[in-house]
């Protein structure tokens, strides 16, 4: 499929926001499901895009920055997977292959969100140095600079889609040798385990144990769901939050005063 250059300049633009909407995450554009939908939207391409944005945002559904884990790049390989879409041409037949795309094009993301954020630990140098010169308008230019760094992170690869076209881009990929694509999926393993175990060491509390405790024995029940996970998990918060507004003992002032769970624990 070609695209008129009114349809390049708009697809640029939608990859440029991705990558802004990656780190400030306001209004969402770097979920699958919105940016899928946007580039089918621009390319008239609009429900083979949008079917491609609704699985992979199933998909990424799972997928959270925890810890130092650095969750793999869902905006990159959401519009870089809708590109190869549209330009291969295939509609809704080329959706099963744009999926299997994805999941690498998301891995490999990850380099180019490690680039990016080293460049910006030197960003951040030069705008404390800023700000001990009391010059703010100097700190506001960089941390421009620093945004626009992101929306690029994602707009220079859609470029470079649209120039060599979806073949090259597929052959690409698919020549990573094994090796590469399963360390980089061990290696992600591992710091995703750092990360949540930092996560719990800041939450771990008297109060929280006891849901995370349940919320681990029902992940390994291959029969529920992330959706029903979800359902569970509101349902606990609801609960928690019902039981908090009855009040507690307190233990005479020095126990969870309006907590009755935390006062539970407490009497054990």
């Amino acid at each position: 499929m070609d695209l008129s250059i009114i349809q390049i300049i708009l697809i640029l633009v939608v990859a440029f926001l991705a990558g802004v909407e990656g780190i400030l995450d306001e209004f969402h554009f770097h979920q699958p499901i919105i940016a899928c939908t946007l580039i089918g939207l621009v390319t008239g391409q609009l429900v083979p895009c949008l079917i491609l944005g609704g699985t992979l945002q199933l998909i990424a559904l799972g997928w959270a920055n925890i810890g130092a884990a650095v969750a793999p790049d869902a905006a990159l390989a959401s519009v870089a997977s809708a590109m190869i879409l549209v330009l291969s041409g295939k509609g809704e037949a080329g959706v099963a292959s744009s999926i299997a795309i994805a999941v690498p094009l998301a891995v490999a993301g990850l380099l180019l969100t490690i680039i990016v954020r080293t460049i910006a630990t030197g960003i951040v140098h030069i705008m404390d140095n800023a700000a001990k010169e009391g010059n703010i308008r100097k700190i506001e230019i960089w941390q421009m600079i620093a945004i626009c760094l992101q929306g690029l992170r994602i707009a220079i690869p859609a470029a470079l889609i649209v120039a060599v076209g979806a073949g090259p881009v597929r052959g690409l990929l698919e020549a990573m040798p094994a090796w590469l694509t399963d360390g980089l999926a061990i290696g992600g393993g591992m710091v995703v385990a750092v990360g949540y175990a930092m996560v719990i060491n800041m939450m771990a509390s008297k109060e929280v144990w006891p849901f995370f405790a349940i919320g681990f024995v029902l992940a390994t029940i291959s029969e529920i769901t992330l959706i029903g996970l979800g359902a569970i998990g509101v349902a606990l918060a609801l609960i928690y939050l019902a039981l908090s507004k009855q009040g507690g003992s307190g233990n005479g002032g020095n126990g969870n005063f309006g907590d009755p769970v935390g006062d539970i624990i407490d009497s054990y």
